[in-house]
């Protein structure tokens, strides 16, 4: 049996905390790694992985920006995570579909992928909020203060996370698909 999966969930979760580490004022390092492991993993591992991840944190690990644990579902920022598995899927399903990868390129497959993390984190917010845990929220200072001020931060780390992707894809996929694999590489993409 493999265990590659768990090189996956390490990605990712090696990559949210030194993002952590490095950009403390923003609230969730957490999407660059998501939208990471979709440039690096493709849409289906990468996905996997996030799930993965997901279910680590409600599982009680303490890997989420606010700890872990099963409670974690009524917290109003929890549609972002969810956000992250879709977002992912999104953003390697661009990049794996991309005619050229430049880096801009990769920061277009990670914008779309950010808006879906952004879309469901938003809407999550506002149902948990206004319907479960009684504090409503209008649609306004929603707007405010899950978009226009956190998205900027986010924008800057897509920007690092095409930079790197740019970097480290040849590598992690020549790794993925080694030689035995039924998979084809594209030849430039492996050569730049």
């Amino acid at each position: 049996m493999s265990y590659d999966y768990l090189w996956h969930i390490a990605l990712i979760l090696i990559s949210t905390k030194i993002l952590g580490m490095i950009t403390r004022r923003f609230q969730m390092p957490q999407v660059v790694g998501a939208l990471l492991a979709g440039l690096l993993l493709g849409p289906r591992l990468g996905t996997i992985s996030t799930v993965a991840y997901m279910l680590l944190g409600l599982a009680g690990l303490p890997i989420f920006s606010e700890g872990g644990g099963i409670w974690y579902i009524f917290k109003p920022s929890f549609g972002y995570i969810i956000g992250f598995c879709l977002g992912t899927y999104v953003t390697g399903l661009i990049a794996e579909r991309l005619k050229q990868k430049t880096v801009f390129h990769y920061l277009l497959a990670n914008l779309a992928g950010l808006m879906i993390v952004y879309a469901c984190g938003m809407v999550y917010y506002y149902v948990i909020c206004n319907y479960v845990i009684d504090t409503p929220i209008g649609i306004w200072p929603l707007i405010l203060y899950c978009f226009l001020l956190a998205v900027p931060g986010d924008i800057a780390l897509s920007v690092l996370g095409a930079v790197i992707a740019k970097r480290v894809r040849p590598v992690v996929l020549q790794y993925l698909f080694d030689s035995k694999s039924n998979v084809r590489l594209e030849r430039e993409e492996l050569v730049k």
